[in-house]
């Protein structure tokens, strides 16, 4: 694969004989790191021979797997979009409410290195079309629980993480295995664009369904039938490429190492490493303020406006569907506009990924602080800090999937992605929401219960999310250490250049067996 950042200052430390016998021994052409095509077409149809799928279709595969992925988070965040009635349904309190959120993320942290090693493996299309069909019947399912078996429930959100399992560890890797580049960056924010627009439609979809069925069981059944749509279209229109031919420009597959060899291989990997603990801080933060923002701008509203508490079995949910609306457009705006920064920014510096990223956490710290302080002043300025908050947080979405497929080899790509999905949720939001309803818990605890009281306890909880922010910041500046070194080895071991073994220090690449290899010029004594 032709690097994003590569110079134009290399060429061969060995002569070109030393090319032939590498052509001689693998039985393809020899490929310089830096080669790029600069014609859009011809790149397309090398593309297209590779992979047997043209630029069209593939395009069109892009197209169902974010179809796919919206619905993923449109169910994940239908239930925190009728939280209150939910909790007057099963007559349970802040710290139980965060629980329905906590047990869905370990099931699907806890099963994604299972699909991880099936996705790296196995025919992916086929452990998707699984996932899908499992996840949609369990989400109708659960449904169906009445209000006196709270547990059920939450075995039903536990078995919804298989599904989503299954999902979220493949279907990036399909798109690196359809495209190169910037094409590959493009399409992956696209992708990721089902984030925050899926996270938002959850919420408009839970608070506008509930207040015309006059049910909040009515909401969990809106994706099961548009996750039939999704499984149609995954068996029609998807096609299985080829894993890592279009990084090795030759028609000989990529052979996989054994899971403990991945696993060693992804944990001596910084750049993967400080990364995920980034995007670690980020899963923590949104979820926590995807259960519990809207409840606590309802909790503000009763205090600001002194409005009586919902007691109600179907409640106002225009702070749902408000924030719902501010998700999807933040999201919209964040992911693109992080992935134009960082195409624009890695012009003039190798390592814009992860410093956007970084940029986008530090700043977006201060302003969710702002949009807790100002709740019971100002709602229209909480929105506004809020929207400017979820903006900058939304930057990385698309920038840290893009950092996993360049720095990881294509053969454990769907490794690294379960184990980015398991090392995120478990510190992250599989714990964050639960644990901002237990210290919102523990802060009323032995004191008179009131709606300001509620209110406070939440808003002080809320805070830990700003400094969390703070420190996933600290996480990518010190990822931007590693990110050209880790890019680098990854190409070359790619393209068959170097193996795994060998290492590379400041574009010298030292063989073990007198192996050829190009370095830069300004690496070399003359």
């Amino acid at each position: 694969m032709a690097s994003r950042h590569d110079h134009a200052d290399s060429t061969p430390f060995l002569t070109q004989a030393d090319d032939v016998d590498e052509v001689k021994a693998t039985g393809a052409p020899a490929r310089v790191v830096g080669d790029v095509d600069d014609d859009d077409g011809s790149e397309e149809r090398d593309v297209h021979s590779l992979t047997g799928i043209s630029y069209r279709r593939s395009v069109t595969i892009v197209g169902v797997l974010f179809y796919i992925n919206l619905l993923n988070y449109m169910d994940r965040f239908t239930v925190a979009g009728v939280l209150p009635d939910l909790e007057h349904a099963f007559q349970i309190k802040d710290s139980s409410s965060g629980l329905v959120q906590t047990v869905f993320i370990c099931s699907y942290m806890l099963l994604a290195p299972v699909f991880g090693y099936l996705g790296d493996r196995w025919n992916r299309k086929y452990i998707m079309c699984f996932g899908i069909s499992f996840w949609s019947i369990i989400t109708l399912c659960s449904s169906f629980i009445p209000k006196e078996h709270f547990t059920l429930f939450l075995l039903t959100r536990g078995l919804v993480g298989v599904g989503e399992a299954s999902y979220s560890t493949i279907a990036p890797t399909i798109i690196a295995d359809l495209f190169v580049a910037d094409k590959r960056s493009r399409m992956l924010s696209i992708f990721y664009f089902a984030i925050p627009v899926g996270c938002g439609l959850g919420y408009i979809a839970g608070s506008k369904v509930t207040s015309v069925a006059g049910d909040w069981h009515w909401a969990l059944r809106v994706t099961p039938g548009l996750g039939l749509i999704a499984i149609l279209l995954l068996g029609f229109i998807v096609k299985e490429p080829p894993r890592g031919a279009v990084e090795r420009k030759t028609d000989k597959p990529l052979s996989s190492t054994t899971y403990v060899s991945d696993l060693k291989a992804l944990v001596k990997n910084p750049s993967f490493m400080l990364s995920t603990l980034g995007f670690t801080t980020v899963a923590f933060v949104t979820g926590a303020l995807a259960l519990w923002a809207p409840s606590y701008l309802m909790r503000a509203r009763i205090v600001l406006y002194k409005t009586e508490p919902c007691e109600t079995p179907i409640c106002n949910y225009d702070d749902s569907l408000i924030f719902g609306l501010i998700t999807v457009v933040t999201g919209i705006l964040g992911v693109g506009a992080g992935v134009e920064i960082s195409k624009r920014y890695r012009k003039v510096n190798p390592r814009a990924d992860p410093i956007v990223c970084a940029c986008g956490m530090l700043s977006s710290a201060p302003f969710l602080y702002l949009a807790l302080v100002f709740a019971d002043t100002s709602l229209v300025a909480t929105y506004v800090f809020i929207f400017i908050g979820e903006t900058l947080l939304s930057l990385n979405w698309a920038i840290v999937a893009d950092m996993l497929l360049y720095v990881v080899i294509p053969t454990r790509r769907s490794t690294a992605e379960a184990m980015q999905i398991m090392v995120s949720h478990l510190l992250g939001d599989a714990g964050s929401p639960y644990l901002i309803g237990l210290i919102s818990d523990g802060i009323r605890r032995g004191k008179p219960d009131s709606s300001v009281l509620t209110f406070r306890s939440l808003e002080y909880a809320l805070m830990l999310c700003a400094f969390v922010a703070a420190l996933g910041g600290g996480f990518f500046l010190a990822t931007s250490l590693f990110i050209e070194k880790d890019r680098k080895k990854a190409e070359m071991v790619s393209e068959g250049l170097v193996s795994e073994e060998e290492k590379i220090e400041d574009g010298i690449v030292v063989p073990k067996r007198g192996r050829s290899t190009r370095v830069p010029v300004s690496s070399v004594l003359i």
